[in-house]
């Protein structure tokens, strides 16, 4: 540990898991608070650009809602403008017509002339007199522009109440000399249109024609239609659409606006900031409140978990020390579930270490009977060996060999702790040893996992008959190929157990005799095998290569029967 570190480390005192635990909490929690009064100062700085924003997108909402509805009454008066009957002439028709269609809405159509005299209004029977438009000059200015036009609100002289109309220029000019359609509107139909059901308590929304005056408003500071906006509050209205702030009487007022894209006309909300901001001071009393709350509870909450831990700890500390004494324990139980994973992780390394020193004990008696068995056959095989040569290079090389094969079957049994290896990794494992090489030998044969003394004894088997061939059967030429198969014999008769029948056979190789004399070697393939395994071992020295035949019971092979 560096020099830095253990200074550190002596900045902390020795104590309890209850004091570590209530300190950090303690310095958890104060900041936590600290952010939190950081927090809620930053929010009532930003709480009124957010208002402000707000504003704005419901003013925009409401200016959107307006324009559609704007843009429906326009559809609706360029159909009526282009009518069949007032192509025809036919005033009455058209009257009519326009009037049965438009019975069920709050339209109502006009046709007038350039000064303003109405040649036909369908809030009246046809033929009935009429008196001139209220707003003659949204005629003149529509039929100067050669566009729809959208006025101002201003009281109708037929309906005595606040309209706006929708004028259109005729293409050519009609009978009794209209100039212009006209669709006209009572401004009440716009009050949905201009509520905010979204809007909180306190805020009130209009909308505003060009002149700055009342269409329609709502909340609580209605205003009825045509009542003009203070001027001071239409100059902040910078821009399509956006927020501002003013006051009046002493209070702060927020206030969202929106031009409609089309036409003239602004949507506008506005409340008290007051009212707004007060949500967040109460905000910021609760959280503060609760904050105190909070550490009163996580200090309980501490004592409580410390308790838990000490117990915990205490019964862990003792599983220790009776592991650490050999015996072995069972897991305790407490209230922390990691410590419980401690304890069954002592309790598992208690029995794993009796199984290990157990394991031990075996190991080592196995290695005892092991080696004794392996000695005996080495000293077996010298015996053997020394009988038949009086020379000593001649001796040391057969010697040599015969124990290499018999190191790596031992090796490939030591890799697997003994549990045996498969009888085709056996087969490549002393071929190769003898070959240097697995390319002229095929294998057939079911997967058999065979035991430790197969290994040893089929080790020293098929190292004698691979020597054999290197030196007088088919591998001592090119062309000679060696086959090595094995199957499992079901039993003959009842109550018989399964037999193996492995079988070496050479192929290609020179012409095969038998031999004059038995050696070691002979003895192995022959009276060993037969004996090692309780079996049969026939031999065959045909013309075509040495065929060497072991039927043995399968239990003197596999796995789990005694060595």
């Amino acid at each position: 540990m560096s020099r830095l570190g253990r200074i550190f480390l002596g900045l902390f005192p020795t104590a309890s898991i209850g004091s570590y635990l209530a300190t950090m909490a303690i310095l958890a929690t104060l900041p936590l608070l600290a952010f939190v009064v950081f927090l809620l100062l930053q929010l009532e700085r930003s709480q009124f650009q957010a208002l402000r924003a707000d504003a704005a997108q419901d003013a925009q909402t409401i200016s959107r809602g307006v324009e559609r509805k704007l843009a429906d009454m326009e559809t609706t008066l360029a159909l009526i403008a282009n009518s069949v009957e007032l192509q025809q002439g036919d005033l009455s028709a058209f009257h009519a017509r326009v009037a049965e269609s438009l019975k069920d809405s709050s339209l109502y159509v006009i046709l007038a002339r350039r000064d303003g005299i109405q040649v036909l209004n369908t809030r009246m029977p046809w033929g009935a007199p009429l008196r001139p438009m209220a707003n003659p000059g949204s005629v003149v200015s529509a039929l100067r522009s050669g566009n729809v036009e959208l006025s101002d609100v201003f009281l109708g002289a037929t309906s005595q109440r606040w309209v706006v109309n929708l004028t259109m220029p005729l293409a050519e000019r009609g009978a009794q000399g209209a100039d212009a359609a006209v669709l006209t509107q009572d401004a009440e139909s716009f009050v949905d249109l201009a509520s905010r059901d979204s809007l909180p308590p306190g805020w009130t929304s209009a909308l505003l024609d060009n002149q700055g005056r009342m269409v329609v408003s709502n909340g609580v500071d209605h205003q009825p239609a045509g009542t003009a906006m203070d001027p001071s509050r239409l100059e902040l209205m910078y821009g399509a659409n956006g927020s501002a702030v003013y006051y009046k009487d002493g209070q702060q007022y927020l206030m969202g606006y929106a031009k409609l894209p089309d036409w003239r006309w602004h949507a506008v909300v506005w409340a008290p900031a007051d009212s707004l901001q007060g949500s967040f001071v109460d905000l910021w009393k609760s959280l503060l409140t609760g904050s105190v709350v909070f550490l009163a509870l996580i200090m309980l909450v501490v004592s409580v978990a410390a308790h838990h831990l000490r117990s915990a700890i205490r019964k862990i500390a003792c599983m220790a020390e009776r592991i650490g004494e050999g015996d072995i324990v069972s897991p305790e139980r407490t209230k922390i579930v990691e410590a419980n994973q401690v304890a069954v992780a002592l309790s598992n390394a208690s029995f794993d270490r009796a199984e290990a020193e157990e394991r031990i004990h075996f190991i080592l008696q196995e290695l005892v009977h092991r080696t004794k068995n392996i000695l005996s056959l080495v000293q077996a095989m010298m015996r053997q060996l020394a009988r038949g040569t009086d020379d000593v290079e001649d001796f040391q090389r057969a010697v040599s060999g015969r124990l290499a094969g018999l190191a790596q079957s031992i090796e490939a049994l030591a890799k697997q702790q003994w549990a045996g290896i498969a009888l085709s990794s056996l087969v490549e494992l002393q071929l190769t040893t003898v070959t240097g090489s697995f390319d002229r030998v095929s294998r057939r044969g079911p997967e058999l996992l065979v035991n430790a003394n197969a290994v040893q004894n089929l080790g020293l088997v098929f190292h004698e008959l691979a020597t054999n061939s290197v030196k007088y059967g088919a591998l001592s030429v090119l062309e000679g190929r060696l086959r090595i198969e094995w199957q499992v014999l079901e039993p003959e008769a009842e109550g018989d157990e399964q037999r193996l029948r492995l079988t070496w056979t050479e192929l290609h190789g020179p012409p095969v005799t038998a031999p004059t004399r038995r050696g070691f070697g002979s003895t192995v393939i022959e009276r060993h095998a037969a004996s090692a395994f309780a079996g049969e071992v026939t031999l065959d020295f045909n013309s075509n290569g040495l065929r060497w035949t072991l039927v043995a019971p399968l239990s003197s092979f596999t796995v789990g029967t005694a060595d």
